[in-house]
């Protein structure tokens, strides 16, 4: 029952948060950017300004809304990038071993003793601000728990019956990593992805906070806390909205990764059995 509440509650958040990012052009009341009016400059909540306005009298809600694209942009791709290297490298060096396998492991340990966001901001000063750099950034420095997952469970697959039985008919490693370890590996993949953009979420707000991710006047719920520090005690709603649709979103993405990780955790299905 857990099991279920855990994936259903957090499908529905995160199917929330995609829906209102996908329809902000409809949902927003106000152009996000453009319709700054000092009259309305910190406005509370209420029944015109659902969310309030910030400084600029731009209005929060329609802010958030549009923010929630470049979240979700951000968590979806980067993640997407994370994936794709860490299922190359760990699965062709679970497969093949030899010197292959001891450069990537050298590899991985060097990543994971780097602290991620630390890794981020390095490259984030070399590059420009913006967008593209944030996915750049975020893409080549969550890779190194999908490598070690992919790379263990190729060790353990490829001795089996099947994957011998594939050599034997003649199929190139290509092949044999692409159609018979890769389908059996992909529910703990999928698990770590999901529970990676949550982590991505979290990163892009952190260099947006820090002025290194998207840059003002554009959107973004990091870099909408930037802004709010100085209203933080005058106009704190400048600041809770946003932070709310990063909690919820986090959240929704951690409650669905932890549900998916019971349901395709073989073990997991053992025991329920």
């Amino acid at each position: 029952m857990k099991i279920r509440a855990n994936l259903l509650i957090g499908g529905i958040l995160f199917s929330t948060v995609v829906i209102t990012g996908l329809l902000a052009p409809w949902l927003a009341h106000t152009d996000p950017v453009m319709d700054a009016n000092l009259m309305y400059a910190e406005e509370p909540p209420g029944s015109e300004f659902w969310f309030g306005t910030d400084a600029q009298g731009r209005d929060i809600y329609s802010r958030v809304l549009y923010g929630a694209r470049i979240s979700l942009t951000v968590g979806i791709v980067s993640q997407l990038i994370n994936t794709v290297i860490g299922v190359c490298l760990g699965l062709s060096a679970g497969y093949w071993g030899g010197w292959w396998d001891d450069f990537v492991n050298g590899l991985t340990n060097m990543m994971l003793a780097i602290p991620s966001l630390i890794f981020a901001l390095a490259i984030m000063a070399i590059l420009n601000p913006g967008l593209t750099s944030l996915l750049i950034a975020l893409g080549l420095t969550n890779w190194s728990f999908t490598c070690r997952l992919a790379r263990a469970s190729a060790l353990s697959l490829k001795s089996q019956g099947y994957v011998q039985a594939a050599k034997v008919l003649g199929y190139s490693d290509i092949r044999i990593m692409l159609t018979q370890l890769l389908p059996n590996m992909l529910g703990p993949i999928i698990v770590i992805g999901t529970l990676g953009m949550g982590g991505a979420v979290l990163a892009e707000a952190a260099l947006s906070f820090l002025g290194l991710g998207i840059r003002p006047p554009f959107p973004s719920w990091g870099s909408m806390l930037s802004d709010a520090r100085d209203q933080i005690t005058t106009a704190p709603w400048i600041s809770i909205f946003p932070g709310l649709a990063i909690f919820v979103t986090v959240l929704g993405l951690n409650l669905l990764g932890d549900g998916l990780r019971d349901i395709l955790d073989p073990q997991a299905r053992t025991r329920r059995a």
